[in-house]
């Protein structure tokens, strides 16, 4: 099931993280719920958060600003059924276009996100830093995506 997180899903939703991984801190996911123009949606199974997408609304855009899935519920289609929520979210809010930015090595997000139709508008040179298991390897690319809505 996806629901719109609340305040009160701030211990749920940072325990998450930290096994996701997707690199939102917990001052970031606090901001995010408390924000009118931000909308956190959970991925629950049972009583268990396993997955979230955070989007915000700006003028006539949105833009995913986070998504993560507990490790064990990758490639189950948590992350599909949440980015078909995010696309709902800014479609409801009539948003015009729908962005987005991913590390350029993250193929399996970058494959989910071309099979919910976005395109690769440009690149971040050095935009990320590196993964703690990838110290040696430096900076990564963003890539920069969208899709018409």
């Amino acid at each position: 099931m996806i629901a719109e997180l609340t305040i009160e899903d701030l211990t749920p939703l940072t325990a998450l993280e930290e096994q996701a991984q997707s690199g939102a801190s917990a001052p970031q996911l606090l901001e995010a719920l408390a924000c009118q123009d931000t909308c956190v949606l959970g991925y629950w199974q049972g009583e268990q958060l396993q997955g979230y997408a955070i989007v915000a609304r700006l003028p006539f855009e949105a833009e995913l600003q986070a998504i993560g899935v507990h490790p064990t519920c990758r490639r189950s289609g948590a992350g599909g059924g949440l980015m078909d929520a995010v696309i709902a979210t800014a479609e409801k809010w009539a948003s015009e276009r729908l962005l987005l930015e991913v590390r350029a090595g993250n193929n399996s997000a970058i494959r989910l996100y071309q099979r919910c139709g976005f395109h690769e508008d440009g690149r971040r040179k050095g935009y990320y830093p590196p993964l703690p298991s990838q110290a040696a390897a430096g900076r990564e690319d963003a890539l920069l995506m969208s899709r018409l809505l």
